[in-house]
């Protein structure tokens, strides 16, 4: 019986007992939420009339532009989280003293700060009448600093070897950095990058405070001016808005999956060489010129294309 490193295996006792947690568990689980469906049953909230209302066009029109804002300001804040997330990172990494404290200031700074505090400032001080160029500055402020920070982690994760053997080749910081470094950076750091990207989809949902139109801004208006049965659908509302937000963000991490599983393929399509095959076959070389340096070497009656020696069975005419 093999063991694990943190813990013992379990005995047959244990194993009975923890499937039976398991089953108990499961039961207060589904207990649990049986519980609520009746409830929300009894008040109303899962009557037909109440999901209903996504069959309005107007209403399917306002999810329709809410879901095209939230991607809109996402996609501004994304590839403006990585910009400067690749520029805080050089930064940080400088040899320059005082960029390297600029970059680190400013790193620190915004990341103590709230994202919402950070997103009402900037639409406050300075873009009230642009919500949304509001919105993605302050996504790309904060997630940028944070990207910083992941790719400075990977830059550093290189081995030194990989940055000594650039620079003994005559390479400059600049392309050491650019061709050595941060491609082997994003690529180990990419799930942790990915991962970031879809805080940041999550995270246009604070628009609704500067009042940008996105995905929870359109789930409140919706919920809270229509009226079915003398209620208000904020259950129904709920729902099918969290299910919008789950399907972008397994959508989000699919794409990361499958980028990461293309990286790793090869990229020239040229087969590697047998390991075994690649270490005999120079050694067969250099014997077979060791051969030939020696058979110069001896004179022309000599080597592996010279006659047979002269014996006593051999008469010469």
């Amino acid at each position: 019986m093999s063991a694990s490193v943190l813990f013992d295996a379990p005995g047959p006792k244990a194993k009975v007992r923890n499937r039976i947690y398991a089953v108990v568990g499961s039961l207060a689980i589904l207990a649990l939420l049986a519980v609520s469906v009746m409830r929300l049953s009894d008040k109303g909230h899962l009557a037909p009339e109440m999901w209903d209302i996504f069959n309005y066009a107007g209403i399917r029109q306002n999810i329709a532009d809410a879901l095209l804002s939230t991607l809109k300001a996402f996609g501004l804040a994304a590839v403006g989280s990585l910009v400067l997330g690749v520029l805080l990172a050089v930064a940080r990494l400088s040899d320059h003293n005082p960029v390297r404290w600029a970059a680190t200031t400013f790193i620190e700074v915004f990341r103590s700060i709230p994202l919402l505090i950070t997103i009402f400032a900037v639409w406050v001080a300075f873009l009230t009448d642009y919500s949304m160029w509001a919105l993605a500055l302050g996504l790309s402020v904060y997630n940028g600093c944070v990207q910083a920070e992941v790719l400075r982690a990977g830059v550093n994760a290189v081995p030194r070897g990989q940055r000594e053997a650039a620079y003994a080749l005559g390479m400059t910081k600049t392309q050491v950095m650019t061709s050595v470094l941060l491609p082997q950076a994003v690529r180990s750091m990419l799930p942790t990058i990915i991962s970031q990207l879809v805080v940041t989809l999550k995270d246009t949902s604070l628009g609704f405070v500067i009042l940008y139109p996105e995905l929870l801004y359109s789930a409140r208006l919706i919920a809270s001016n229509t009226l079915v049965n003398g209620q208000y659908p904020y259950v129904s509302v709920i729902v099918v808005f969290g299910a919008i937000y789950i399907a972008l963000c397994l959508a989000l991490s699919a794409l990361a999956t499958w980028i990461e599983r293309r990286g790793r393929r090869a990229k020239t399509g040229i087969k590697v060489a047998d390991p075994v095959v690649t270490a005999v076959l120079p050694a067969q070389a250099s014997a077979e010129a060791v051969d030939a340096a020696d058979a110069a070497a001896a004179g022309p009656g000599t080597g592996p294309a010279a006659g047979p020696a002269d014996g006593p069975g051999v008469t010469k005419n």
